[in-house]
């Protein structure tokens, strides 16, 4: 037996141990002439404890996990037909144009855009954007414009720059689901106000301006919308400014479908109606130009009152800098893209659109049971399900479920947009595919409709 002793003062290390040199050393720390065992040293436990954050814990998709805990099979002898996707691009029937693949292989072939970019975009693809969009009734300068990776992120910037934990924001409902998913994963109390099918998705306003209190950050206005396949008039649009200037709150809006509208409507950007309500309106490359993979989005600060000041601006700034921005490519071809795309591409894609929401909406109107609310824009038209006449069904995600088994249809159930017993139809399908899918969902209607006390004469037809 041996015993070596190292003394430092103040600290005195023992080591003790035998000749066969055991690999367990006995190490006791002699602190001010106290010896301490380090495993009993208080400080973290040595043991595997790996959990999720608050954050991911609150992260809640409600589209994914309702189609996710979805497990009906499609009927085999059907081919599938999704109608659930606004993803213009999953058919390949509605390619961008040919100038803005050209742009993005100028880009790439330059060799000039491979490296890091400022976080909120280049300056010079800034100017792009803000030119594109500045006119006499909201002016833009590239100072106002913020680059992002794609609609999205822009939404999850301006939320966090504007909002806090503890605070509240208001979003329609229906609305895009991704806005509760990001607030609510900040900590960001939601609270959804009601739009109308009735008037053609208006927003009840003495409802909205009832939400509003000392928390309200902000309010989410989507125009076109996303799930309704709805465009606000201008006068309406003026009422909703009227309630965010009477309550002095500011407007988040989401106009990824900007100018996505049918021949016989009109689309009014925002900030174009309004001097003295700061918005931060949300845009980005994807559904216009159809290349929603790219990734490219903007945030366009108007804020002509200075209510904003330089705090929200740098608070932007400093968000931007968390991904370092967009990609570099697609902003380098940012330019071509804006300055070349032909105006045939625009019409071209719109009379698409309209045709197939004709066509969709005239099918399902004539289908007993069903209440699809004519869509003035967007990819998307809502269908209202008079579910006392499907009793066997609980709800519109039982609906749509069965749909899938029996006719290999999908649809999304509009429980994803807080609006029940409603779903919600893509009309970026072929028209071959979308002509099918009508005729599917009318058999299965047929199928499964049960006439109601005061309805006989309807079901006698």
């Amino acid at each position: 037996m041996w015993k070596a002793s190292l003394v430092m003062d103040p600290y005195m290390i023992h080591t003790n141990g035998d000749g066969n040199l055991s690999p367990v050393l006995d190490v006791h720390v002699n602190i001010n002439g106290k010896s301490s065992g380090l495993g009993k040293m208080k400080g973290r436990k040595a043991r595997w404890s790996v959990k999720p954050s608050d954050m991911s814990d609150k992260t809640f998709n409600p589209i994914r996990a309702i189609v996710d805990s979805m497990k009906v099979k499609p009927n085999p002898n059907k081919a599938m037909i999704s109608l659930s996707i606004g993803d213009p691009t999953v058919f390949g029937n509605l390619p961008t144009d040919p100038e803005v693949t050209q742009a993005m292989k100028d880009a790439l072939d330059s060799g000039k855009y491979n490296g890091y970019a400022p976080s909120i975009g280049y300056l010079s693809s800034r100017e792009e954007v803000a030119s594109y969009f500045h006119c006499p009734e909201a002016p833009l300068e590239a100072k106002d414009v913020i680059l992002t990776s794609g609609c999205s992120q822009a939404i999850e910037l301006c939320l966090a720059v504007l909002a806090n934990p503890g605070q509240n924001i208001l979003i329609p409902r229906p609305g895009f689901s991704l806005y509760k998913t990001l607030a609510e994963s900040m900590g960001i109390e939601v609270k959804l106000y009601n739009l109308l099918p009735e008037k053609s998705w208006e927003i009840d306003l003495k409802q909205l301006e009832s939400l509003i209190d000392e928390k309200t950050a902000c309010v989410i206005v989507n125009n076109p919308s996303n799930p309704c396949g709805s465009v606000f008039s201008k006068s309406h649009l003026q009422k909703i400014l009227a309630v965010a200037a009477r309550q002095c709150v500011p407007i988040l809006a989401d106009e990824i479908y900007g100018d996505m509208v049918f021949s016989d409507c009109k689309y009014e950007p925002l900030a174009t109606l309004s001097t003295n309500v700061p918005i931060l309106s949300c845009g980005g490359l994807a559904k216009r130009w159809l290349v929603p993979g790219w990734r490219l989005g903007w945030i366009l600060i108007h804020d002509r009152r200075d209510i904003f000041g330089n705090e929200i601006r740098d608070g932007l700034v400093k968000l931007s800098q968390r991904i370092l921005g967009p990609c570099t490519i697609v902003q380098g071809a940012l330019k071509s893209i804006l300055r070349r795309t032909p105006q045939e591409f625009y019409h071209n894609t719109l009379s698409f659109l309209k045709s197939n929401a004709d066509l969709c909406y005239g099918a399902l109107a004539a289908i007993p049971g069903l209440q699809p609310v004519r869509p003035s824009g967007a990819m998307y038209l809502m269908v209202g399900i008079e579910m006392e006449h499907f009793p066997e069904f609980e709800n519109d995600v039982e609906f749509t479920e069965r749909l899938v088994a029996e006719q290999s249809v999908h649809c999304l159930p509009a429980t994803c947009f807080e609006y029940p017993n409603f779903f919600r139809v893509v009309i970026t399908v072929p028209e071959v595919m979308m002509l099918e899918a009508c005729s599917r969902i009318q058999e299965f209607c047929e199928q499964h409709y049960h006439c109601t006390e005061g309805s006989q004469e309807e079901c006698d037809k």
